[in-house]
């Protein structure tokens, strides 16, 4: 039980150093509100969409967004850090790696979420969709970036050492969560469309799998992935 307690608050301190340091720099979050947004604005006013087209494509273009601006966010994840030198010393102080893997997945969640919550009012404003649905998007909008963040955050580790870690991180994730996106793209459709999620059960139980199997597979293989750190 102690093991268990020293690994929660091990897992919350990664998690919240985190949060604090974007609080004061501003930089991450900054970045992937500006880079959502614009790329809102230029899907829709660039392609011109009908007000059912719109419908039709919003729930595609929502988690294109996202996952490009989740890329953005992840490739500051272990980079910046990396950089700094501090990263070398979070791998040699007495905290399980598998704590300082989970801690950075919810930072990068809590990321994502804060993006989403502040872009998705916007998008919903400019492609003229109804407010009154967007609250049953919460739980997509959940499951769908906490499994884009498990793999992610695995990723950015193996990335965050490369010279061309901009570019492998996108090449190495977005294959692997094809998966995460498709499910997400259509219960978020399915939604935008007023249907219940009963009737799409079998992405629902796709993305809540994927999220399981990932969140374990970082949590068994992030010590291997930087054992040599």
């Amino acid at each position: 039980m102690r093991d268990l307690l020293d690994f929660v608050s091990q897992t919350l301190t990664i998690a919240v150093k985190d949060v604090r340091v974007e609080l004061r720099t501003r930089e991450l979050l900054s970045s992937m509100f500006v880079f959502a947004l614009i790329i809102s604005v230029l899907f829709n006013y660039t392609l011109d969409l009908k007000p059912t087209q719109a419908h039709d494509v919003a729930a595609g273009l929502i988690w294109m967004i996202f996952a490009f601006a989740g890329v953005l966010g992840l490739n500051r994840v272990f980079t910046a850090e990396t950089d700094s030198g501090t990263l070398q010393g979070l791998l040699v102080a007495p905290v399980d790696r598998s704590a300082l893997y989970l801690g950075k997945w919810l930072s990068t969640v809590v990321f994502i979420w804060v993006t989403q919550a502040v872009n998705i009012p916007l998008f919903a404003l400019f492609a003229n969709l109804p407010f009154s649905g967007l609250a049953w998007l919460t739980p997509i909008l959940a499951l769908g970036t906490m499994g884009f963040a498990a793999v992610g955050t695995l990723f950015a580790a193996i990335a965050a050492n490369t010279r061309m870690r901009e570019v492998m991180l996108p090449i190495l994730l977005l294959p692997l969560t094809v998966p995460i996106l498709l499910a997400s793209v259509e219960l978020t459709s399915t939604v935008l469309a007023g249907k219940s999620l009963e009737t799409d059960r079998h992405w629902l139980s796709l993305l809540v799998a994927y999220d399981v199997i990932f969140l374990v597979v970082g949590l068994l293989a992030f010590e291997t992935i930087t054992q040599e750190d």
